[in-house]
């Protein structure tokens, strides 16, 4: 395939990789890739193009996001072993009871949300200084004690294992690595679990902030499904959308938010809580729901009363959505 390709895409590393045989143009990926992407897929159009990427393309990878922009009928996808199941196999860990998280594309704190007692998370991360990333967000969080794996080069001659702790954590072996986390809380710590309904004592907030007092809308009964895009308009404290958010790994929340204080609220509980990719929209609805993309939920917290606020939601859910509350 690559002997036949017009195009090979990859990181400069792995092109360097490519015996002389492959007569293609090598096109190294751009940095940042992802706002490059569009432009670099539109200007190869109709060449044969190949990409190089390690383990796994599908797993958090560029085979994903190539699917997710061109349509999975226009790829070929050849995997090999991901970096998570090698790791897993070192350890000894069964790749089904792992939580797999990505910190390429957002903060480490998007970890917050996967620890409880015992469980065992395997972190992405996008180079050596990651690890110390995970576990200084382990340490804010009260898991000091939990144990810390670097595991470099996988695969690879130079492959390394270090272990260590949160509080004292190991140095990767490369900017290769992956960490494995197994979460032990310190004393004193109170879990915050994994289902829906965080005690309001998880969330910094003013007192007034309907969304931060108010239980019941963060319960299981929403209707909410994988991929699904929640408004939390008159955010306050955020609570609804981070719960949104923690309920499945690909939901998303669009929090709106006259009060800058409060809207700056918002996003340190998301980022405390573990969705860090929670989006915040500052500005007084309807003006502000302009151009936001269609919702599968709504949640109207605060400014219910403002003019055609209602109306406006409702007629921007998405069709075959419907799901609704006002507290």
């Amino acid at each position: 395939m690559l002997a036949a390709a017009d195009v090979v895409l990859g990181s400069t590393r792995r092109l360097a990789l490519l015996p002389a045989a492959v007569t293609a143009t090598r096109v190294a990926w751009p940095s940042p890739m992802l706002p490059a992407l569009d432009a670099l897929l539109a200007e190869h159009a109709g060449r044969r193009v190949a990409v190089l990427a390690s383990g796994d393309p599908m797993q958090h990878g560029v085979g994903a996001t190539l699917a997710d922009r061109l349509g999975a009928a226009r790829l070929r996808v050849h995997p090999r072993p991901s970096s998570t199941q090698a790791a897993c196999a070192r350890l000894g860990w069964a790749v089904h009871d792992v939580a797999v998280v990505s910190t390429l594309t957002q903060p480490a704190d998007a970890v917050v949300a996967h620890l409880a007692p015992g469980r065992r998370v395997a972190v992405l991360v996008p180079s050596a200084a990651g690890v110390a990333a995970v576990a200084a967000v382990l340490r804010d969080r009260g898991w000091a004690g939990s144990t810390v794996v670097a595991l470099s080069d996988l695969g690879g001659p130079a492959e390394q294992v270090a272990a260590g702790t949160a509080a004292d954590p190991p140095s990767a072996g490369s900017d290769l690595v992956v960490v494995a986390v197994e979460c032990a809380a310190d004393p004193g710590t109170a879990a915050l679990g994994l289902a829906a309904g965080l005690p309001d004592a998880a969330y910094d907030h003013d007192g007034h902030s309907p969304s931060a007092t108010c239980a019941p809308p963060r319960s299981p009964g929403w209707r909410r499904h994988p991929a699904s895009l929640l408004w939390d308009v008159g955010a306050g404290a955020g609570s609804v959308g981070v719960e949104w958010m923690r309920a499945h790994p690909s939901c998303r929340t669009i929090a709106v938010e006259r009060d800058p204080v409060r809207a700056a609220r918002v996003s340190a509980n998301a980022a405390a809580l573990g969705v860090p990719r929670l989006r915040v929209v500052e500005g007084s609805a309807p003006a502000a729901l302009a151009d936001l993309p269609a919702p599968d939920a709504v949640f109207v917290g605060g400014g219910a009363t403002a003019p055609g606020l209602l109306d406006r939601c409702w007629a921007a859910l998405r069709p075959g959505a419907g799901s609704w509350c006002t507290p």
